[in-house]
């Protein structure tokens, strides 16, 4: 898909972003359908970096951060996620997730490589970071350099790797002889190192289904796979909760030993003498938007209040006394709603009616409303919009790009073309009529925007019926090119 990263610049011009750029706590009302543009307009006119923007809750941030990977340059923003777990869950959370946390730390603490765009919601905002988080840092494997490959095979399950046999999973690492088979936190793909002796000979991605290398890399980076690992001063803080919290004595003299289990995550709150969130740990350039600041504090209030809950219950269990209160692994709301810099606040309705306000509609549906949709796209041409349509399909990007420049209106695409190929049709069809002796089996017909097409799979042409408007082949891939 094309990116749409320019586009958010020219709403440089409008009033309540203007307004909002201007005051360092400033609020602007923005509709649902426009916020994902909204923010990236005020991380691109803006001069900070990052902007950190936190939502609700995670499928809020989910859904901005897709949408904002179309308005942002490739790898300018970023999915801060939660743990997947509840508190004292006996499960960790997965691979992937602490991978993703910990490489966005890592860019974060320098300028070249921070995000422009942190998206986050509430939960992952206030869960207390690792005691050793901010000190992480990636293997960098590259071609051509020298390493030894018992000490990275060491250096990576002292990280959470596991070793096994085969790598098929995030997180596993193998080694058959000269080649070190890795599958990062943070990669979709896991990785091959051939070594000629102690020199990475040869560095590629290969596949998990048969194991084979598929395309050449020149680096890798490969990130922790878990956030709480066994460093001296965690094995210092389990071996002295032995004495003052014997209750977990079983799990804290395996973390003093340096072992590594799952859900061991679950005793971070025990491990660390002073939590720190991730605006804790932002540059002095960040930035912080807050998105419904009502939602995100009742969302928090009920994380806390569930924790608290599931402490009281396993407080008998552990034969622990129930009023004395348990560490955290969130922080109170106020922490983040009160933060010390200046916060922007972005809302669905203004506050008061002299609230700025970015001014944007929804669309609404459009499915099988061909003619209704181009003739809205018009009408807007008409007003003085400029008007940019984005979609699903060469094909249809190519019908609505034709009707909305008025150009060979009297022509009907096949708009299936794109999806299942196109037989060259003769030369004396182009812009004419089909007659009978073109007409093909029609084994299956669909609907693309509105424009009725029949398609043969078998042969892969378009069927055409007699009367029907047909454009020629080379004109169509010049039209595309």
């Amino acid at each position: 898909m094309s990116s749409l990263a320019s586009l958010p610049r020219l709403l440089r011009d409008e009033p309540a972003l203007t307004q909002a750029l201007g005051d360092p706590s400033g609020f602007v009302a923005v509709p649902e359908a426009a916020r994902a543009v909204t923010v990236a307009a005020l991380a691109q006119l803006g001069d900070r970096r990052p902007l950190v923007v936190a939502c609700p809750t995670g499928s809020d941030a989910g859904q901005l951060y897709d949408d904002m990977c179309q308005y942002m340059p490739p790898g300018e923003v970023v999915l801060f996620p939660a743990w997947e777990t509840l508190p004292f869950e006996r499960v960790s959370p997965s691979v992937e997730t602490m991978g993703r946390r910990l490489e966005i730390l890592w860019r974060l603490r320098s300028p070249e490589r921070c995000p422009a765009v942190v998206v986050a919601g509430v939960r992952a905002l206030l869960q207390h970071l690792g005691p050793e988080a901010m000190e992480v840092e990636p293997i960098r494997v590259r071609k051509g350099a020298v390493l030894d490959p018992d000490e990275l095979v060491a250096r990576l399950v002292h990280a959470g790797y596991r070793r096994e046999e085969l790598v098929e999973h995030r997180g596993e690492v193998a080694r058959r002889g000269a080649i070190v088979d890795i599958f990062p936190s943070t990669a979709d793909a896991p990785i091959r190192i051939d070594l000629w002796g102690d020199e990475v000979d040869r560095l590629t991605e290969f596949s998990v289904s048969d194991q084979r290398s598929v395309r050449d890399l020149d680096e890798a980076l490969v990130f922790p796979a878990r956030e709480l690992v066994g460093s001296e001063a965690v094995q210092a803080r389990a071996a002295g909760l032995v004495a003052t919290e014997p209750w977990g004595r079983e799990h804290w003299e395996r973390l003093a030993d340096g072992a590594l289990f799952d859900g061991m995550e679950s005793w971070l709150p025990w491990l660390v003498d002073e939590p720190q969130l991730l605006t804790d740990v932002l540059p002095a350039t960040s930035k912080v938007a807050l998105v419904e600041p009502r939602r995100m504090r009742d969302r928090a209030n009920d994380l806390l209040a569930e924790e608290d809950d599931l402490a009281r219950a396993l407080a008998s269990t552990w034969q622990r006394d129930a009023a004395k209160p348990f560490p955290r692994l969130h922080a109170e709301p106020d922490r983040l709603l009160s933060a010390g810099q200046a916060t922007w606040t972005i809302s669905s309705a203004p506050e008061t009616p002299d609230s700025p306000m970015v001014q944007a509609t929804g669309w609404g549906p459009v499915v099988g409303d061909g003619e209704g949709l181009t003739q809205r796209l018009c009408d807007l041409l008409r007003d003085g919009y400029r008007v940019i349509v984005a979609a699903d399909g060469e094909a249809v990007d190519l019908v609505l790009g034709l009707v909305l420049r008025g150009e060979e209106q009297d022509r009907v695409l096949l708009a299936a073309v794109a999806q299942v190929g196109f037989q060259e049709l003769n030369a004396r069809l182009d812009g004419a009529r089909a007659s009978s002796d073109d007409i093909g089996a029609v084994l299956r017909a669909t609907s693309i925007g509105g424009i009725d097409v029949a398609v043969d799979p078998t042969s892969r042409t378009v069927a055409l019926r007699e009367a029907d408007k047909v454009v020629h082949a080379s004109w169509w891939e010049t039209a595309i090119d």
